[in-house]
């Protein structure tokens, strides 16, 4: 029930930001910073060192792990660079309006969210600890996905009631995703390819997406006040872990 309760969230997060888009675009660097350290966080002191003691409980290796996070990290950068354009690069296409490429890159960014609300399942699996900081990522960026997702229809010429189907899919898949996870148990050794998969994922989509973003739609001079938000998010999340909710 938790599961699903927390994937609901993660559908308000993706319709939110879907809906901010809208209006509030020249706004949106400082929340996106703090989400950056958000994943951050939720990476380094949640998920890593869970992988550790998972390895250490069930006598695993846990180098297999890091590889598969590095193999996430990779394949999400191959996917954002071949298959979406991501919408921080509208001004890039402004004369080429395809509405056709839009629409089937929101479709790819609503595949990742499948896997967004399966890795909330998975971590669930894992322990409650780890399936709550895993969630707080998700519906973290979630809220970025909704934006990517509603500026990418409008930016390749979709109407506005399109561009809200499209926004809608993108805010179910997660709990499609998360759903999917009540029909079947990994084992150990799996869980921790998996967690280390989607920590890659993560970490790309922290680092390597959300950040940049954010700095590249500040206003001059606001760098310190992004990092230092960033600075908060990662600790936020470290209070979670201390805390151990």
């Amino acid at each position: 029930m938790t599961v699903v309760l927390l994937s609901l969230a993660t559908f308000f997060s993706t319709l939110i930001g879907g809906l901010v888009a809208l209006r509030f675009r020249d706004r949106l660097h400082y929340l996106l910073s703090f989400t950056a350290g958000v994943l951050l966080g939720v990476v380094s002191f949640e998920v890593l060192p869970e992988l550790f003691e998972l390895g250490q409980e069930h006598a695993a290796n846990p180098m297999r792990a890091m590889v598969a996070l590095v193999v996430g990290f990779l394949a999400f950068h191959g996917m954002e660079k071949f298959l979406l354009i991501h919408h921080a690069h509208e001004s890039r296409y402004a004369t080429h309006r395809h509405p056709q490429v839009g629409v089937f890159s929101a479709l790819a960014l609503v595949g990742h969210s499948v896997m967004d609300g399966v890795g909330i399942g998975l971590a669930f699996q894992v322990s409650p600890a780890v399936g709550v900081a895993v969630a707080i990522a998700v519906i973290a960026h979630d809220f970025s996905d909704g934006l990517n997702t509603m500026g990418l229809m409008l930016a390749h010429g979709n109407p506005t009631r399109r561009s809200v189907v499209m926004l809608a899919l993108d805010a179910l898949a997660p709990v499609a995703g998360a759903a999917s996870t009540l029909l079947f148990e990994l084992p150990p050794e799996m869980l921790m390819l998996y967690l280390g998969f989607f920590a890659g994922f993560l970490l790309y989509i922290g680092v390597s997406d959300i950040l940049p973003e954010a700095h590249s739609s500040a206003p001059p001079g606001k760098s310190l006040q992004l990092i230092v938000l960033t600075a908060l998010g990662a600790g936020f999340m470290y209070v979670i872990a201390q805390s151990g909710l």
